[in-house]
Formats: C-alpha cells, sequence, structure tokens
C-alpha cells in the first residue's frame, strides 16, 4: 500500500497537469449529478482555461527556441469550446493534450532506461600500470596509447589492445555474439567492451578509449535515445498550414451556419491528437522493448523503415542459435562406454563455473548419470582442469592440456564445434564436442518473416570447414564404440555409479 502511494505521489509531481484535469472532472461530474450544472461549468471552464495558460507559456518557450508545433490550433480550440459552453468537450481536449505529452514523456522514460542499462556496464576506470609497477585507477578517458593495463578477473577491457603477460580467456559476446570464449594469447588483440576471465591479465594500449568499437557501439545507443522517427516530426512540419487551413474550414463552417459552435467542433475534430499521442508513444515503446531484448535501434527512422524491408540479415551465434554451448557428439576411446566419458568430464567439470563446465554438466545430468565426488581439482585458465575422481587423476580441456604427449587421433570433421579432450591416469579416453545449436523458434520466425513479404533472408557468420590436416589419423572412435581391445578396467566406470534410465 506503501508502496502504491509512493508511486501515486511521484506521479501528481511529474504530470500535475493531468492530475488537475481528471480531478476537476470527477468535481464537475460529481456537481452535475447533484443538480448543480452551472457550477460544473465554472469549474470545468476555469481548469481548462487554466490548462490553455500553461499551454500558451510553453508554446512561448517554444518558439523562442525556434520549434513550433500544433499546441496552437490545441489551444483555440480549448479556447473555442469553453467560449461556446461546450465544457466536457473543452476537458476532453484538455485530457488529451496534457495525456498525450504525459504518455510521451514516460514512454521516453521508459526507454532511456533501458538503453541507460546498457550504457551502465561500459567500463569509468581501468588498472594502469606505472613505471615502478604499482596497479593505479585512472578513468578511462586517461589512458593514452602505450599505457600498460591490468585487467582484472572478471573485469571488462576498458581499451583496446595488445595483450602483453598471460593467457586469456575473453567473453567478447558484446562485440561478436560469439557465446564460446575466447583465448587470447600475448600478442593478440584485445578489445574493448570483452569481459576477462578467471585471470588478470596486462595489456597495453593501442587505442584511446573513445575511438573503441565498443564505444562506438555506445554512441549508437546515446543516438538511439535522442532519435525522433520522421513520422513522429510529421506533425511539427506541417503545424503552420495545417493550423492556417483548420482554422480556415473553422470559420467557414461559422460563417456559412451562422452557429459559432460549428467553428468549435471543426476544431475539435482537427486537433492532431492521435498524430501526437499514438505515433511517439508507438516509436518509443517500440524502442524500449527492442533495449530489453538486447537488440539496438540505431536511430527511430531506421525503426520505421522495417515496414519496407523485403531483405534480412542475420547474425548466427545468439541469434539463429541458442548462445550456449550443448553436447552434439561423444567419441569415446576403445573400450570406454560414452556415457562414462560424460560422467568423468561431468564429475571434474562441477568444479569449474566456466560455461563450457556447465554445460558439461547439465548433458550428464539430463542423460541420468550420476556424477562422482572430484577432488583436488586444479584449473589452469585456458588450457583445462585436473582432478581425482574415485583415485583416478581425470584431465579435461585442450588437446595440449589433456592430451600432453599423447598421439592418439581425434575426428577430423571441421564443423564449427568446441572439442573437450578427456584423459584418465595419463591415456586418452575420448573426445566430447559441443555445439551452438539453433534456436527452436528460429524456423517459426523465419516463416513469419516470409509471410511479412521479407522475402530473401541470408545469414552471416565466420564459420568454416576446412579440410583434414596433412597425415591428420581418422576418427577417434564410433559414439557407441565395440569394445573388442577393452583399456585396463581402472578407468570403467565404478558398479553402481552411472545410471541412464534410457537405455
Amino acid at each position: 500500500m506503501t508502496q502504491t502511494m509512493t508511486k501515486g505521489l511521484q506521479f501528481a509531481r511529474r504530470y500535475p497537469l493531468v492530475i488537475l484535469i481528471v480531478l476537476t472532472g470527477v468535481l464537475g461530474g460529481t456537481l452535475v449529478l447533484a443538480g448543480a450544472s452551472v457550477p460544473a461549468r465554472w469549474v470545468v471552464t476555469v481548469a481548462c482555461l487554466g490548462v490553455a495558460v500553461r499551454l500558451t507559456v510553453g508554446m512561448i518557450q517554444e518558439l523562442r527556441s525556434g520549434t513550433y508545433g500544433v499546441d496552437l490550433l490545441a489551444i483555440v480550440a480549448i479556447g473555442a469550446t469553453a467560449w461556446v459552453g461546450q465544457y466536457w468537450a473543452c476537458l476532453v481536449i484538455c485530457l488529451m493534450v496534457a495525456g498525450g505529452a504525459a504518455l510521451e514523456d514516460y514512454a521516453h522514460g521508459r526507454a532511456g532506461r533501458s538503453l541507460s542499462a546498457l550504457l551502465d556496464n561500459a567500463p569509468h576506470e581501468v588498472g594502469r600500470i606505472t613505471a615502478d609497477g604499482q596497479v593505479e585507477r585512472v578513468p578511462v578517458d586517461l589512458v593514452q596509447i602505450g599505457d600498460r593495463i591490468q585487467v582484472r578477473p572478471g573485469e571488462m577491457v576498458g581499451v583496446d589492445g595488445t595483450l602483453e603477460v598471460g593467457n586469456a580467456t575473453l567473453d567478447e559476446s558484446s562485440l561478436t555474439g560469439e557465446s564460446m570464449p575466447v583465448l587470447r594469447r600475448p600478442g593478440e588483440q584485445l578489445m574493448a567492451g570483452s569481459v576477462n576471465g578467471p585471470t588478470a591479465v596486462a595489456m597495453r594500449a593501442t587505442a584511446l578509449a573513445a575511438d573503441s568499437q565498443y564505444q562506438r557501439i555506445l554512441t549508437l545507443v546515446r543516438n538511439a535515445q535522442s532519435s525522433r522517427a520522421p513520422f513522429v516530426s510529421l506533425a511539427d512540419r506541417v503545424a503552420v498550414p495545417f493550423t492556417i487551413v483548420s482554422l480556415a474550414i473553422a470559420g467557414l463552417a461559422w460563417a456559412l451556419s451562422g452557429d459559432p459552435v460549428r467553428f468549435a467542433q471543426v476544431l475539435v475534430v482537427a486537433t492532431p491528437c492521435p498524430l501526437i499521442i499514438a505515433a511517439p508513444v508507438a516509436f518509443m515503446a517500440g524502442t524500449s522493448r527492442a533495449a530489453k531484448l538486447g537488440i539496438i535501434v540505431r536511430d527511430s527512422g531506421s525503426l520505421e523503415q522495417l515496414a519496407r524491408v523485403r531483405t534480412a540479415a542475420f547474425d548466427k551465434t545468439g541469434t539463429l542459435t541458442s548462445g550456449t554451448p550443448a553436447v552434439t557428439a561423444v567419441h569415446p576411446a576403445d573400450g570406454i562406454a560414452a556415457d562414462r566419458l560424460i560422467a568423468l568430464a561431468a564429475s571434474v567439470e562441477q568444479m569449474s563455473t566456466h560455461p563450457i563446465a556447465t554445460s558439461l554438466t547439465a548433458d550428464a545430468l539430463g542423460r541420468g548419470l550420476s556424477l562422482e565426488s572430484a577432488t583436488g581439482a586444479r584449473e589452469v585458465p585456458a588450457a583445462g582442469i585436473a582432478a581425482v575422481v574415485s583415485g583416478h587423476q581425470v584431465l579435461v580441456g585442450t588437446r595440449s592440456f589433456a592430451w600432453a604427449g599423447r598421439t592418439a587421433p581425434e575426428p577430423t570433421d571441421r564443423a564449427a564445434v568446441t572439442r573437450v579432450f578427456v584423459s584418465c591416469d595419463g591415456q586418452p579416453t575420448g573426445v566430447i564436442e559441443l555445439a551452438d545449436l539453433v534456436r527452436p523458434e528460429a524456423r517459426a520466425t523465419l516463416a513469419e518473416l516470409r509471410q511479412l513479404n521479407v522475402g530473401r533472408t541470408l545469414m552471416l557468420t565466420g564459420d568454416g570447414r576446412g579440410p583434414p590436416e596433412p597425415g591428420e589419423p581418422p576418427l577417434f572412435g564410433d559414439r557407441e564404440p565395440a569394445h573388442q581391445n577393452p583399456p585396463p578396467q581402472k578407468c570403467n566406470a565404478p558398479a553402481g555409479k552411472i545410471t541412464n534410465p534410457g537405455k
């Protein structure tokens, strides 16, 4: 109850004209029901004239700043209806004008808050490494080309630069849409706006903060906040001729009929409240909704152009796909069941917060597998994780980490997948492939676009399928391998540990 009252008071302070008009209508209606029509007329008329004075002051201020709109027509319509005694029509015009302004302001505020949420994540300061090796926090705008920067674990990179110390695992999804973490080694480029992984790294700035790609994205967001669609500004562009023509028609109607009420009626009809209210609110609501979904509309004019779109180009990752990795194939070594390989990997990966670790753990649980306890977990950034599972040393990660010094073959398929290598007690145990799967609603979305006359759809992706490397061995193994030459039983599943109701 208190929260509702607080919101009501905030609304009243922000939109006093709307509250005044509503209260006037309630009071006037109460007087009419009580049989006091004359007092009701005076109450409503005086309130409406007060609103007209307020609108006149605002119109004069706009004229002084070099802008003009259709306020004059609304003001004349309020005065005319009050003059001829149509005080309820006068009140309706006041409500439409004041309510329309309040709706536009409210919608603009919501859109601004949604877009500002995207801006709030921008880096404001960075850790600059001084000549004596100390780290000082400075505003990102003070960073100069050549400065050495420390990027802490989980921190957003503030400027474009080159990685100098350490391997970095970066989340670049806000820039490229790529959902999988990207490994960067010393000498490679780091982009502002990417988020560092679990290890602190050092980089050297190669560009000013204002020149980074991320800042250009933020500039687009700021432009979207202040833009107006061409249709929204239509009323302002035709305000002067529209007002002159409306007044001329209203005067002609009065002259022909001899009734001043006709003059007021024409002005009431001519007041373009739907154009004043509906168009800005629709565009602001559309921009706000898009911002909540992570869609940045460059300007409102672009939003208006969507009705004429006939070709649509989609990014793949996170747009047509889910944006999160999922297990797509399992290649165990001979004698190792696919479920055993998944269980081993997930038992170790449950100790990590890496996105791939989360996907492997979820896949194992989805198969109905029981995970074993892992001890002595040791995670190597950008490489993998090692732990002891039921007394066996299990390594999960890149080939160089898990299969160091081993010559076991791996799959040759060059599809856009991420491979996780698993070893148990120093022996290669298998390969698990993960990929970003197509979103369930993607097909229906493309079909709906075709119904909206978008006849051509394209997909933009950097994925490719290359030929196998020379001399590379064949596939590691089948999904469900034969058991002709089983390895020692020490890495097989302990009794009762693996359960899969589906088999």
